[in-house]
Protein backbone atom coordinates (compact mmCIF):
# COMPACT_ATOMS: atom_id res chain seq x y z
CA UNK A 1 0.00 0.00 0.00
CA UNK A 2 1.29 3.45 -0.94
CA UNK A 3 1.17 6.08 1.76
CA UNK A 4 0.34 9.51 0.38
CA UNK A 5 1.10 12.46 2.60
CA UNK A 6 -1.19 15.37 1.70
CA UNK A 7 1.56 17.73 2.83
CA UNK A 8 3.33 16.83 -0.41
CA UNK A 9 0.95 19.25 -2.12
CA UNK A 10 -0.04 21.53 0.76
CA UNK A 11 3.43 22.47 2.00
CA UNK A 12 4.89 23.83 -1.28
CA UNK A 13 1.72 25.85 -1.93
CA UNK A 14 1.68 27.23 1.60
CA UNK A 15 5.37 28.16 1.37
CA UNK A 16 4.96 29.80 -2.05
CA UNK A 17 2.00 31.95 -1.02
CA UNK A 18 3.51 32.83 2.36
CA UNK A 19 6.73 34.05 0.70
CA UNK A 20 4.74 35.97 -1.91
CA UNK A 21 2.66 37.62 0.83
CA UNK A 22 5.75 38.51 2.87
CA UNK A 23 7.42 40.09 -0.18
CA UNK A 24 4.41 42.27 -1.03
CA UNK A 25 3.35 45.38 0.85
CA UNK A 26 1.08 47.12 -1.65
CA UNK A 27 -2.60 46.51 -0.82
CA UNK A 28 -3.69 46.41 -4.48
CA UNK A 29 -1.17 43.65 -5.24
CA UNK A 30 -2.20 41.72 -2.13
CA UNK A 31 -5.82 41.80 -3.29
CA UNK A 32 -4.78 40.67 -6.79
CA UNK A 33 -2.75 37.82 -5.31
CA UNK A 34 -5.59 36.65 -3.10
CA UNK A 35 -8.21 36.86 -5.85
CA UNK A 36 -6.01 35.13 -8.43
CA UNK A 37 -5.18 32.33 -5.99
CA UNK A 38 -8.87 31.72 -5.37
CA UNK A 39 -9.77 31.89 -9.08
CA UNK A 40 -7.07 29.47 -10.30
CA UNK A 41 -9.20 26.36 -9.88
CA UNK A 42 -12.17 27.72 -11.85
CA UNK A 43 -9.94 29.01 -14.64
CA UNK A 44 -8.03 25.74 -14.86
CA UNK A 45 -11.18 23.60 -14.79
CA UNK A 46 -12.76 25.72 -17.51
CA UNK A 47 -9.84 26.43 -19.84
CA UNK A 48 -7.03 23.99 -19.01
CA UNK A 49 -3.29 24.16 -18.41
CA UNK A 50 -2.31 25.39 -21.87
CA UNK A 51 -4.53 28.44 -21.68
CA UNK A 52 -3.52 29.21 -18.10
CA UNK A 53 0.14 29.13 -19.14
CA UNK A 54 -0.61 31.37 -22.13
CA UNK A 55 -2.60 33.70 -19.87
CA UNK A 56 0.51 34.19 -17.74
CA UNK A 57 2.01 36.30 -20.56
CA UNK A 58 -1.22 38.22 -21.14
CA UNK A 59 -1.92 39.25 -17.54
CA UNK A 60 -1.30 42.90 -16.84
CA UNK A 61 -1.59 42.97 -13.03
CA UNK A 62 1.69 42.07 -11.34
CA UNK A 63 -0.03 40.43 -8.35
CA UNK A 64 -1.91 38.03 -10.62
CA UNK A 65 1.19 37.25 -12.68
CA UNK A 66 3.12 36.45 -9.49
CA UNK A 67 0.50 33.90 -8.41
CA UNK A 68 0.36 32.16 -11.80
CA UNK A 69 4.16 31.92 -11.84
CA UNK A 70 4.15 30.45 -8.32
CA UNK A 71 1.42 28.03 -9.37
CA UNK A 72 3.48 26.69 -12.28
CA UNK A 73 6.59 26.50 -10.11
CA UNK A 74 4.65 24.41 -7.57
CA UNK A 75 3.25 22.22 -10.35
CA UNK A 76 6.74 21.67 -11.74
CA UNK A 77 8.22 20.86 -8.32
CA UNK A 78 5.44 18.50 -7.23
CA UNK A 79 5.04 16.72 -10.55
CA UNK A 80 8.77 16.56 -11.37
CA UNK A 81 7.82 17.62 -14.92
CA UNK A 82 10.63 19.91 -16.00
CA UNK A 83 10.25 23.22 -17.87
CA UNK A 84 6.71 24.12 -16.81
CA UNK A 85 7.52 27.28 -14.90
CA UNK A 86 9.85 28.96 -17.37
CA UNK A 87 9.34 30.70 -20.67
CA UNK A 88 9.17 27.36 -22.51
CA UNK A 89 6.37 26.04 -20.30
CA UNK A 90 3.73 26.40 -23.00
CA UNK A 91 5.81 24.32 -25.43
CA UNK A 92 6.36 21.69 -22.73
CA UNK A 93 2.63 21.43 -22.03
CA UNK A 94 1.74 21.43 -25.74
CA UNK A 95 4.11 18.54 -26.43
CA UNK A 96 2.92 16.24 -23.62
CA UNK A 97 1.17 13.01 -24.53
CA UNK A 98 -2.58 12.97 -23.91
CA UNK A 99 -2.16 10.75 -20.84
CA UNK A 100 0.58 12.95 -19.39
CA UNK A 101 -1.45 16.10 -20.04
CA UNK A 102 -4.55 14.67 -18.36
CA UNK A 103 -2.52 13.45 -15.39
CA UNK A 104 -0.80 16.80 -15.02
CA UNK A 105 -4.15 18.57 -15.27
CA UNK A 106 -5.55 16.39 -12.46
CA UNK A 107 -2.59 17.22 -10.25
CA UNK A 108 -2.87 20.86 -11.31
CA UNK A 109 -6.49 20.98 -10.16
CA UNK A 110 -5.48 19.63 -6.75
CA UNK A 111 -2.76 22.25 -6.47
CA UNK A 112 -5.22 24.97 -7.51
CA UNK A 113 -7.57 23.86 -4.68
CA UNK A 114 -4.67 24.27 -2.27
CA UNK A 115 -4.00 27.77 -3.60
CA UNK A 116 -7.62 28.73 -2.88
CA UNK A 117 -7.52 27.28 0.62
CA UNK A 118 -4.20 28.83 1.59
CA UNK A 119 -5.13 32.19 0.04
CA UNK A 120 -8.00 32.48 2.49
CA UNK A 121 -5.71 31.59 5.38
CA UNK A 122 -2.64 33.64 4.41
CA UNK A 123 -4.54 36.69 3.12
CA UNK A 124 -7.24 36.50 5.81
CA UNK A 125 -6.92 40.21 6.54
CA UNK A 126 -7.06 41.31 2.88
CA UNK A 127 -10.61 42.15 1.84
CA UNK A 128 -12.36 43.77 -1.09
CA UNK A 129 -11.85 43.65 -4.85
CA UNK A 130 -8.79 44.92 -6.69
Amino acid sequence: MVNFDTRTISSPVYDALKKLREATTELTKLKEQKNQSIELYTYLATWGLMRLKAEEKALSQQGKIDVVKKYFQCLEDISSQQNLAGNNGLETIKNLSADSYLGLTGLGLQIAQEFAFWANAIYHDVTGDN
